[in-house]
């Protein structure tokens, strides 16, 4: 099992930013597709973002535009740039392998876009 570290999540009104890192003590991020998922209340995961060990990017259609994921592989890092957040944003994320193959899931970070 992989461990994941998740970070920065907070409140935040509409329209408004937040970046979120997750970190592990391996260097998976640069042997495996990895990336973001997030859950509402209720609801089962949502794949998000995911980024592969070449580097290459990919975004659910939801947040195409607004949401950008990138690797700092120095510090087994990666991060989640949330742009002109919405309130149907608001979840708790976590980072994970993709696809999800059965790997723990961390303690996320909650993300609420609320006035």
């Amino acid at each position: 099992q992989v461990q994941f570290v998740e970070s920065g999540g907070g409140l935040v009104q509409p329209g408004g930013s937040l970046r979120l890192s997750c970190t592990t003590s391996g260097s998976i991020f640069s042997s495996t597709t990895t990336g973001w998922y997030r859950q509402s209340p209720g609801d089962t995961h949502e794949w998000v973002a995911s980024i592969t060990p070449g580097g290459m990017t990919y975004l659910a259609n939801s947040v195409k535009g607004r949401f950008a994921i990138s690797r700092v592989t120095a510090l087994n890092m990666i991060n989640l740039q949330m742009n002109s957040l919405q309130p149907e944003d608001t979840a708790v994320y976590y980072c994970n392998i993709v696809p999800f193959n059965g790997n723990e899931w961390g303690q996320g970070t909650q993300v609420t876009v609320s006035l």
